[in-house]
C-alpha cells in the first residue's frame, strides 16, 4: 500500500516539476487548429516555387550576403520553433530581401519568404521584424494560401494557377508584370487578401513562435502599429494591409496573447541587428513598390523584369567599344558621348549603357551605369566615399584598391574611386571606376565603368573620352 501510495506522490511531483519546468511560452496558450485543406502538402510546395521564381524574375532582389546570411539566421531561429503539428518536413523556408522601401514582406506556400528592405529599416528593433517574419511563417505552417483556395470552393481553383494568384494577391497588385499575369488566370479573383479569420491565426501562432524563439511577442503588436501609422488610413499606405487586413483589435488581441507566452529575457534587440539595419539605411534609395511596377518593361510573355537590362544574355565574346560615338542624354541636363556599339537602357534615375553580350539579370560586365542619388552629405568628399562604400556593400565581390583621387567632370571638381574584384558573371577579375561630382541642387552625380581588368586596353580610351565628353547643364 506505502508503495502505491508512494507511488502516486511522486508521479503528481513529477508533474508539478514538469510544469514547472516547461517553458513558459507553452503555459495557456490559445489552440489554433489547421484549416481544411483539399489540395496536398506537395501541392503547396510547387506552387510557392513557381510563384517565387516569378518574383526573383521580376522584383529587384538585393545581392548582400552579409544582410540576407544574418535574415536567414532569424528566419531559421524562428522555423524552428514551429509547433510540431504544423511542422512540415517538405517546406523549405528561405529568405530574401527585396530592395523597396515599402514597409512589406511575404511569405509564399512551401516556405518562400521576402522581405522588403523598407520593413527592416522600419523596425524599432530585431523583435519587430522577427515578429513581422513569424507571422508570415505561421501563414505558411497553417497552408493559409491553398486553404483560402478549398474554402473558396470554385470549380475552377485548379492547381497551376494558384501560385500566381496567391502571389498576384500577396502584393497587392501593385507591381504591373506580376499584377498582368494574376489578372490572367481564370483562379485569380479566388484570393484577393488573407480572411480575416487566417489573419487572426496568423497573429496567435506568429506570436506562439515568437515566443518560442526567445522573442517578445508585443513586438509582432507594435510592428503592427508602425505598419498602420504608416498607412495614415488611406489607401496609399503600406501594400502588406491590402493582403492582410486587420481582424479587428489586432493589436490588444496581440498583447493579450503575449501575456499567456511570457518569456524570460527576451531578445529585443542586438548588435547585428543594428550593424545590417544602419548598412540598408546607408545604401541608394530603393524604389517604392509603385515604382518598381512603373518602370518595369513588359516582355512578350506580359511579365515585367527587375531592371531594364535583365533580359540580356551574357557573352563570352564582347565587342570592343567602336571609336566612332554619338551624343545621349540621362536627363535634360545631362549629356555626353558613348561607343556608338553601345546600347542605352534608362531606368528610373539611372541610365544602363553597356554592348550586346555585356547585360543581363546580374547587372553589366562591360560598360558604364550613369545616374544620381541624394547623399548623406553636403561634402563631396564623404559623399563620394558612402556612396562607394554603399556600392561595396551591395556588391561584396568588390574591394576599394585605394583612396578616392581628385579629378574633375565637366569642369567641376570629382572624386575616382578604383574598385575591382572577380565577377560572379565573367569569373575573372573585374575592374569598377567611380567618378562623382554634385549638382547644384545638392544631388551627387556619378559614373560607374566596368570592364574586365584582362580588357581594360580596349576600354580605358572609350572611358576616358566619355567621361571627357560629360556637359553638365543644371
Amino acid at each position: 500500500m506505502r508503495k502505491i501510495i508512494l507511488g502516486k506522490h511522486l508521479a503528481a511531483v513529477a508533474l508539478v516539476w514538469t510544469m514547472v519546468m516547461m517553458p513558459l511560452a507553452a503555459i495557456g496558450q490559445t489552440r489554433i487548429s489547421m484549416p481544411k485543406n483539399k489540395y496536398k502538402v506537395q501541392d503547396d510546395v510547387k506552387a510557392g516555387r513557381d510563384a517565387a521564381r516569378q518574383v526573383e524574375q521580376q522584383m529587384p532582389i538585393l545581392n548582400d550576403a552579409e544582410a540576407t546570411r544574418y535574415l536567414a539566421q532569424v528566419g531559421e531561429r524562428l522555423v524552428r520553433t514551429i509547433p510540431p503539428e504544423f511542422r512540415q518536413p517538405s517546406f523549405d523556408y528561405t529568405f530574401k530581401i527585396v530592395n523597396a522601401r515599402d514597409i512589406n514582406a511575404f511569405a509564399l506556400p512551401g516556405g518562400p519568404m521576402f522581405v522588403n528592405r523598407g520593413m527592416i529599416e522600419a523596425a524599432a528593433r530585431e523583435g519587430e521584424m522577427a515578429g513581422v517574419m513569424a507571422h508570415e511563417i505561421a501563414h505558411v505552417a497553417l497552408r493559409h494560401g491553398t486553404a483560402g483556395a478549398t474554402k473558396a470552393q470554385n470549380p475552377t481553383a485548379q492547381l497551376p494557377a494558384i501560385g500566381g494568384a496567391i502571389l498576384g494577391a500577396i502584393l497587392g497588385g501593385t507591381l504591373g508584370g506580376i499584377a498582368q499575369t494574376a489578372g490572367q488566370i481564370g483562379s485569380g479573383a479566388i484570393i484577393t487578401s488573407y480572411s480575416r479569420e487566417y489573419e487572426t491565426q496568423a497573429d496567435i501562432l506568429g506570436a506562439q513562435i515568437m515566443a518560442n524563439a526567445g522573442y517578445d511577442p508585443r513586438d509582432l503588436a507594435n510592428m503592427f502599429r508602425t505598419i498602420e501609422r504608416e498607412s495614415g488610413g488611406g489607401s496609399r499606405g503600406p501594400v502588406w494591409l491590402s493582403s492582410h487586413p486587420n481582424p479587428g483589435n489586432r493589436y490588444e488581441n496581440i498583447n493579450r496573447e503575449a501575456q499567456l507566452l511570457r518569456v524570460n529575457n527576451p531578445v529585443g534587440n542586438t548588435a547585428q541587428f543594428e550593424r545590417i539595419q544602419s548598412k540598408l539605411k546607408r545604401m541608394p534609395r530603393a524604389q517604392s513598390m509603385a515604382e518598381i511596377g512603373q518602370n518595369a518593361p513588359t516582355n512578350p510573355n506580359g511579365q515585367g523584369s527587375q531592371s531594364p537590362i535583365a533580359n540580356g544574355r551574357y557573352s563570352t565574346r564582347v565587342a570592343v567599344p567602336s571609336t566612332r560615338t554619338k551624343a545621349i542624354s540621362s536627363s535634360s541636363a545631362i549629356q555626353m558621348n558613348i561607343p556608338n556599339n553601345w546600347q542605352e537602357f534608362p531606368n528610373d534615375s539611372e541610365l544602363w549603357i553597356a554592348p550586346a553580350g555585356a547585360y543581363g539579370d546580374q547587372g553589366i560586365t562591360h560598360g558604364a551605369l550613369v545616374g544620381t542619388t541624394r547623399p548623406q552629405s553636403n561634402n563631396l568628399a564623404q559623399a563620394s566615399q558612402q556612396y562607394v562604400e554603399s556600392l561595396l556593400q551591395s556588391n561584396d565581390y568588390l574591394s576599394q584598391r585605394s583612396n578616392a583621387a581628385r579629378t574633375t567632370v565637366s569642369g567641376r571638381t570629382a572624386y575616382a574611386a578604383v574598385l575591382s574584384g572577380r565577377s560572379p558573371v565573367t569569373n575573372r577579375t573585374e575592374v569598377t571606376t567611380v567618378y562623382t561630382t554634385q549638382l547644384r541642387n545638392g544631388d551627387l552625380f556619378y559614373v560607374i565603368t566596368v570592364a574586365p581588368e584582362n580588357e581594360s586596353s580596349s576600354y580605358n580610351s572609350a572611358f576616358r573620352n566619355m567621361i571627357g565628353s560629360i556637359r553638365l547643364n543644371d
